[in-house]
């Protein structure tokens, strides 16, 4: 089975309500996606979200990259050969991991279509039913504390509450805020998205401890660079703290768990290049006994279902935050992962179970 047509697109979709981190501010879902065929008929699909603040890359640099450097090294290979594919492809060009995600979850879909396996059993297996947090953006307490019982009424158990911004005692309010209006029944994760200084971090942590916000764990407190600060905030409270920015790579993972600087570690496809690499993160992560979260960007159904895929596949990851679809004004995938409020059911469809795409809606033309 070898690659004869590489296409990529460009999809547009609003989100229902704009989401707020520490970072950034999206109004509508962005993405590239591309479509590889193959001479047995067979199509696989791949989707890569811009996201500047974290992974460097752009609607245009992405499209640029699969267009110029990928496609020219994939065209013509055969996919029985694929681990050498991914070799080449992530030797073709330094960084750009958002492409190469785009490209190695297309490939993957191709190769568990090949195998008449849904995608999830190609990787292993593990399971097939999935739970997905929601995510609140961060805004004035009194609003957090609304959008949280709204989730919390629509069926989610879990919720994932953005922070960091302003100053970390509004942090305190906001948190405080959520929980007098849910109760402790509900689980909350904070993600700070590198908000904090170490020391400030250790002394925001601390005090909701102390006010018994029951946090499960705070997810990158401090600058990505900052592994020694990270570890110091590790070491200084009882909450688990999560890497999440400070690991692209399989040696930034190395790193992480070398020097025991987080408790947990959020994969996510488009920093790790795709499900290749992501693998191999989660294995060493595995081995020192240090389960993974898969997360995800703004994406699509597309992407999130090969996020899902893969988490599925591992008994090591263990938290799920795919929501992205579930903030999207429209689903222009057919096909892929099934919402059931906060369940995910994956199918027993081939690969990533794709059925059709409307590309209509903020397309642009393939390429």
């Amino acid at each position: 089975m070898k690659i004869v047509q590489m296409d990529t697109f460009k999809i547009a979709v609003p989100l229902i309500k704009p989401f707020k981190t520490a970072l950034r501010t999206v109004n509508t879902a962005e993405a590239i996606y591309v479509k590889i065929i193959c001479d047995t008929g067979v199509i696989g699909w791949g989707e890569a979200p811009p996201t500047l603040v974290i992974t460097g890359d752009s609607l245009q640099s992405i499209e640029t990259t699969i267009q110029t450097v990928i496609k020219p090294v994939l065209i013509g290979r055969s996919l029985s050969n694929y681990e050498d594919i991914f070799r080449e492809m992530n030797a073709s060009i330094v960084g750009h991991s958002s492409a190469k995600a785009a490209v190695d979850m297309a490939v993957y879909d191709c190769l568990s279509q090949h195998a008449n396996m849904p995608l999830y059993q190609f990787l292993g297996g593990y399971r097939d039913k999935l739970d997905t947090d929601y995510t609140v953006s961060v805004n004035s307490p009194q609003e957090m504390a609304e959008d949280a019982v709204s989730y919390i009424q629509q069926g989610f158990n879990v919720l994932k509450i953005k922070v960091g911004k302003d100053d970390s005692s509004t942090d305190i309010d906001r948190i405080s805020a959520i929980r007098e209006q849910i109760g402790k029944d509900v689980v909350i994760r904070l993600d700070a998205n590198q908000g904090w200084e170490p020391k400030e971090a250790i002394r925001v942590i601390r005090k909701m401890e102390d006010l018994d916000l029951q946090i499960e764990l705070v997810e990158q407190p401090v600058k990505a660079w900052d592994i020694q600060g990270m570890k110091q905030v590790t070491d200084a409270v009882d909450t688990l703290i999560m890497a999440d920015e400070a690991v692209f790579t399989p040696k930034q993972a190395f790193e992480v768990l070398k020097t025991r600087s987080a408790d947990l570690i959020n994969i996510k496809l488009m920093k790790a290049g795709g499900i290749h690499q992501a693998q191999a993160i989660n294995s060493m992560a595995e081995v020192c006994g240090v389960e993974c979260m898969m997360g995800s960007m703004i994406e699509t159904k597309l992407g999130i279902s090969a996020a899902a895929h893969f988490a599925a596949s591992k008994k090591n990851i263990t938290r799920y935050d795919f929501d992205a679809p579930l903030m999207l004004s429209k689903d222009i995938i057919n096909g892929g992962i099934i919402y059931q409020g906060r369940n995910i059911r994956l199918s027993d469809i081939p690969g990533l179970g794709i059925k059709s795409i409307d590309l209509t809606g903020g397309a642009g033309d393939g390429n």
